[in-house]
């Protein structure tokens, strides 16, 4: 397809469920903005995604805190929408609020033209004196996935509930993607599964397509064991958004005639997003103690 022939939202999401329902595993490229995608469909990647990580910063220049808007996360998405050739999904965080906010959200992201989205059942933005990694009842987990069904106008696009199994013990995780898949969910998302032995254990009652955010895992790494165990899609990380940041610093270095200095991008992200800032107000009006 020329690069910048673009397919339709519907038929993307429908791209998207034919992985779904393949018997192979798919790994996400990281986009961010419209050249990135252009990029990565160019590249032959099957699917995108949109982290809200990468979001915050990209829109923000802030950590990963909960602190973008929808109105902000939509609008890039849609930057991405006008101009994409493969499927993305949206990594839509907690669906910005309570199960009402959950379907404005599906709908905005809807119009965006992505084509999946996830919404976890992380408590967020971390509440005074609770933890960032806290988490909702499954109830409410579940309400949010129906009430996400409910607001999608295109049946492709697809819902995908996500829960983190690194905070949770392995029958809790089996509680909650098992309620979550009983509610419609057209796809279980996990972060936190340490290798093959806790992802077969706690996927082992579950028929609906897996999403895995593995960040890179070296234990994770059998694509075809992966795939047998259900997994089609992989997320690594976003490390093509982070090589951007490094090669931004090194060509604006150069361009002032300052040597690049040996800050990775990890250090530099960290250097420009001022974490220690939005820690010490936390400490100070949240009571809350990571």
């Amino acid at each position: 397809m020329p690069i910048l022939q673009r397919a339709s939202h519907h038929e993307l999401r429908h791209a998207f469920r034919q992985l779904l329902a393949a018997d192979r595993c798919y790994h996400t490229a990281s986009v961010f903005d419209p050249m990135s995608a252009r990029i990565a469909a160019d590249l032959g990647f099957e699917v995108g995604i949109l982290g809200g990580s990468v979001a915050s910063l990209q829109v923000l220049g802030a950590p990963d805190f909960a602190l973008i808007t929808l109105s902000e996360f939509v609008e890039q998405a849609s930057r991405i929408g006008r101009v994409s050739r493969l499927p993305v999904i949206a990594d839509a965080d907690h669906g910005y609020g309570n199960a009402l906010n959950v379907m404005r959200t599906v709908v905005e992201l809807e119009r965006a033209g992505v084509a999946a989205l996830t919404i976890e059942d992380t408590l967020l933005p971390a509440q005074f004196g609770r933890k960032s990694t806290d988490l909702i009842s499954v109830e409410e987990g579940v309400g949010k996935i129906r009430a996400a069904l409910e607001a999608r106008v295109d049946p492709d696009l697809s819902i995908i509930a996500r829960t983190h199994a690194g905070v949770l013990s392995a029958d809790e995780v089996i509680r909650r993607t098992q309620a979550y898949q009983e509610a419609g969910a057209d796809g279980i998302c996990i972060v936190g599964i340490e290798d093959f032995d806790h992802l077969e254990q706690v996927t082992a009652h579950l028929s609906v397509p897996l999403m895995l955010v593995t960040y890179g895992n070296p234990k994770l790494r059998d694509n075809p064991r992966l795939a047998k165990l259900g997994v089609r899609i992989v997320v690594n990380g976003h490390a093509a958004y982070f090589a951007a940041i490094k090669a931004t610093y090194d060509c604006l270095a150069e361009q002032r005639g300052i040597e690049p200095g040996t800050l990775n991008a990890t250090e530099l992200t960290h250097k420009y997003t001022l974490p220690e800032e939005y820690i010490v107000w936390a400490a100070q009006f949240m009571d809350v103690k990571e």
